[in-house]
């Protein structure tokens, strides 16, 4: 099997090439580094995430396609960023459609990255594939968490457009993916949680969605094999969890006894300082995985508890830390 993974070079994208590399599959990376960051095992193939290039030949041919492709989010949302967010995610997208529609020998499966922040930010239901509302009209949240969700409909709307029938189409809505390694959210919250930062956000309400690394790798594997899934896929653990308690189960796995609580005003001083945006903590994202559960699919991290503590315990061993006494 061939896997073709364009935005392959971050986070996401290495544990899932690691994982189908470890297996015998051929991966190809698809990225606008000229050079990779590190060495690396996986094959690297330049494309700008625009236009059509020689990387076309690696799709044609395939057996799946992922496009992780897109600017992070993890920033401040000046009108140049938003720009440069929206429209890396759209473009790169109708790269793909178009170099699919071009194939003599089209992949199988399109497996197209999107995110559970287009869900509605709500207290009162979980928001899976069939009730699910979209975000965008809340009167209760900021107008400009309303930019979020417009990305992901342009995103989603991208691939829908897309005239590739020869190809199955799945929408990934993913929600945070908690591995240990340096960089990721887990790391963030792990490195706040130590300091003795680890509190709750603002009133703690806000729901927080989740997924372990390997239940995510894990699901990308359920849908390629599964011919009977297209359309929109929540992949977030079953059992989202209000952001107190959240905070209160990582303190525990870390072996952190205080967390200093975040007011609102807090959070909005940290972002600013740190140039990012506090939509990512202060929404309340309450997603169900009712699809991948209805098809049998089965987590093996499916409660916060057990993911931190293993978490925790790797993040440890890879800085050589000591738990905290």
């Amino acid at each position: 099997m061939k896997v073709v993974i364009a935005g392959g070079s971050g986070h996401i994208g290495t544990l899932l090439g690691s994982g189908f590399a470890s297996r015998g599959v051929e991966v190809v990376i698809l990225s606008r580094q000229r050079r990779p960051p590190a060495p690396s095992p996986l094959r690297t193939v330049w494309w700008d995430g625009v236009s059509i290039g020689d990387w076309q030949r690696q799709i044609d041919g395939s057996d799946v396609v992922i496009n992780l492709a897109g600017r992070s989010v993890n920033c401040r949302y000046t009108p140049a960023a938003r720009q440069e967010i929206l429209q890396s995610r759209v473009r790169s997208t109708r790269a793909i459609g178009d170099a699919i529609a071009r194939c003599a020998r089209p992949p199988r499966l399109w497996l197209q990255a999107s995110t559970a922040t287009i869900y509605s930010h709500r207290f009162d239901g979980p928001n899976d594939e069939y009730t699910g509302t979209l975000g965008g009209a809340e009167s209760n949240a900021p107008s400009a968490w309303h930019f979020s969700t417009d990305v992901a409909r342009a995103w989603e709307s991208a691939l829908n457009e897309a005239p590739v029938p020869h190809t199955r189409k799945v929408v990934m809505r993913s929600a945070m993916t908690m591995g240990p390694e340096a960089g990721g959210v887990f790391d963030t919250l792990a490195c706040l949680t130590r300091r003795g930062l680890g509190g709750r956000a603002g009133n703690g309400h806000q729901f927080v969605s989740w997924i372990h690394e390997h239940d995510f790798v894990a699901a990308i594997s359920f849908l390629i094999d599964r011919d009977d899934l297209s359309g929109v896929v929540n992949i977030a653990s079953p059992n989202p969890l209000p952001n107190a308690e959240f905070m209160r189960v990582l303190r525990e796995a870390c072996g952190v006894r205080l967390g200093i609580p975040a007011s609102r005003w807090m959070l909005e001083v940290g972002a600013a300082v740190m140039q990012t945006e506090t939509e990512l903590i202060l929404k309340s994202r309450r997603v169900k995985p009712a699809r991948l559960l209805d098809h049998g699919f089965c987590f093996a991290y499916p409660e916060w508890r057990e993911a931190a503590r293993e978490l925790c315990n790797r993040w440890l061993r890879l800085r050589e830390l000591p738990r905290v006494a």
